[in-house]
């Protein structure tokens, strides 16, 4: 009979370390595989678009969205204005400052590495994000600059649905 509750106690504790390391197994997996996801991002640019600062167009400017295949991160919109690059979240209404160890460039597409994460949040105001028939505007003002930046972006054709 001792043998056996001595076993039985070998036995839960064996069952505990098993369950134990499994479960640090999966959450590490977890982790690893959620970070890689969503760091990594390539931006495709967008010719149709249009940006402004204070109602004017800037000398140096583009706009990029994160390729088809990647419909998770469609809530972000690359902006370049300048030399300066903007990610704008509009399902979160934040901006963030991008800094250029970020960006990898290929010709006319950006791959990126760690964002929003590694961006510098911008401190805005007067938020406004809306459907205007062919396109959806988003208007947002910057702190850091007092600005307000609005940018048309054309709605993606559903070649599903034909020509309409």
């Amino acid at each position: 009979m001792r043998d056996l509750i001595k076993h039985s106690r070998y036995l839960n504790s064996a069952i505990f370390l098993i369950a134990f390391f499994i479960c640090i197994v999966v959450a590490s997996d977890a982790l690893a595989g959620g970070s890689q996801d969503a760091a990594n991002i390539h931006w495709q640019q967008v010719t149709e678009a249009q940006v402004k600062v204070d109602d004017k167009i800037p000398l140096t400017w583009n706009i990029y969205q994160p390729d088809k295949k990647n419909k998770k991160d469609s809530n972000f919109v690359l902006i370049l204005l300048g030399h300066r690059y903007v990610l704008v979240d509009t399902k979160a209404k934040l901006v963030y400052e991008v800094p250029l160890s970020q960006l990898h460039t290929q010709g006319k597409e950006i791959d990126t590495e760690g964002l929003p994460g590694a961006a510098r949040p911008i401190p805005v105001s007067n938020w406004s994000f809306r459907d205007v028939g062919p396109a959806e505007l988003i208007q947002v003002t910057l702190g850091d600059y007092g600005r307000t930046i609005t940018v048309a972006l054309p709605h993606q054709l559903d070649i599903r649905l034909g020509i309409y």
